[in-house]
């Protein structure tokens, strides 16, 4: 028995090819004038979904090496003649733009091509998750409602809430620390998250999904960047087994680590402009991986040390007098997919880097408070995997790996 969507059809006068596509693959529907079934097979329509009971024969020329010469077709679902995108583009023709096939992205998503993006990103996270797991991390489920904003800036969805006001999480970076406060040690999680950026990049989008961990006991962000470099390795061993075929390199350890002054003397002398003195323009980024992949044969590079005005107020910093935060970007071919810091966990510092950045500490009072009865040091990153799958994947848009991208214009479907 075969089930599927009809993947192509060809209907001559002695005989019908019905090709049908499923999740393994394609296999051969052969129909010839003889056949019972032969006046239904000349009424099928292309995506119709079809079950095809018979004999398997075999067939050298057919996909798989065999085809089916069915006793019983069912019509399960008869899709309309005409699709509004074509399922199956064929070498010749330029693919639908992709505005057009997001308002259809369940057609968009039958295509072979696009099934295999989550099939690697499902790997990807076995790989994680077979780390989290070996290393005793607890998994955590955090709520996207806040009553303040998680991170420092504006773009924050905010959204009634009965009486009030509240905000759709940009990270879960406060409960994973609450977590640290709990005495949980090692913790991670996976949900969504939500950035309010009037923002029109290949790069971003307006929710997410987000993979987040944090550790105590650590020593400085070092430490942070170890632990993710294991969870990255960790994710790469577990795609090549998956899909040998794949063009991925397990990455050796250590990843390359460069700080943030040095990051911008190597722009200065391969002649990048730099808008900025303190952060990476995207440009930056691509010159600086290809510097690291060139000098260092690495595909990733950590850039640590960011100076405290491009730092949240709960980074800590480098030593008591030091404009520098204990943080770091991760840098995967081009672009930056993880934000990591050593958290500021002493209740004066903390306070005082909140005034510096001037906010006001009474909607921080319930964050404050983690810390007031004793808090192991501890660090932690933000993991973009949709950016990761992209590179992967060679993707030209972080929403050819999301689902159901969520951006400025797109609310649907």
């Amino acid at each position: 028995m075969i089930q599927g969507f009809i993947h192509a059809l060809r209907i001559q006068s002695k005989i019908i090819f019905v090709v049908v596509r499923n999740l393994k693959g394609l296999t051969q529907v052969v129909v010839t004038a003889d056949n019972p079934e032969f006046d239904k097979a000349k009424n099928l329509t292309l995506e119709s979904v079809i079950r095809c009971t018979g004999e398997m024969k075999d067939a050298p020329q057919a996909p798989g090496g065999s085809e089916m010469h069915p006793s019983r077709i069912e019509v399960l679902s008869a899709a309309e003649p005409e699709l509004p995108i074509p399922v199956v583009v064929k070498g010749s023709d330029e693919e639908t733009e992709a505005p057009t096939r997001f308002d259809y992205r369940w057609l968009d998503l039958r295509k072979p091509e696009k099934t295999k993006i989550f099939k690697v990103w499902t790997e990807f996270e076995k790989g994680w998750r077979k780390y989290w797991d070996e290393n005793g991390y607890i998994q955590l489920y955090p709520p996207a409602f806040m009553s303040i904003p998680s991170e420092t800036g504006a773009d924050v969805f905010e959204v009634k809430y009965f009486d009030r006001k509240a905000y759709l999480a940009q990270s879960p970076q406060f409960y994973k620390q609450m977590a640290m406060a709990a005495g949980m040690e090692k913790v991670f999680m996976v949900g969504p998250v939500f950035r309010a950026e009037q923002s029109f990049t290949t790069r971003h989008v307006t929710e997410f999904t987000g993979w987040d961990f944090e550790i105590s006991y650590i020593n400085d962000h070092n430490d942070v960047m170890d632990a993710e470099e294991g969870m990255i390795v960790a994710g790469f061993e577990q795609l090549k087994k998956a899909f040998p075929d794949l063009d991925i390199t397990i990455p050796k350890r250590p990843f390359p680590r460069i700080t943030m002054v040095e990051a911008k003397k190597i722009l200065s002398g391969m002649g990048i402009p730099s808008p900025e003195e303190h952060d990476l323009a995207p440009e930056e980024e691509r010159a600086i991986s290809e510097y690291v992949e060139k000098e260092m044969g690495h595909e990733f590079v950590f850039i640590t040390e960011y100076h405290k005005s491009k730092s949240a107020f709960y980074h800590m910093r480098l030593d008591e007098n030091s404009d520098r935060s204990r943080r770091a970007d991760l840098l995967y071919r081009g672009i930056e997919v993880t934000t990591m810091a050593q958290r500021e966990h002493r209740v004066e510092i903390l306070e005082k880097q909140a005034l510096e950045k001037g906010m006001n500490l009474e909607p921080l009072k319930d964050y404050i408070n983690f810390f007031r009865w004793g808090c192991p040091p501890h660090g932690g990153a933000g993991i973009g995997p949709a950016r990761f799958i992209m590179r992967i994947l060679d993707l030209p848009n972080v929403r050819e790996a999301t689902y159901l991208p969520r951006d400025v214009k797109r609310l649907n479907p």
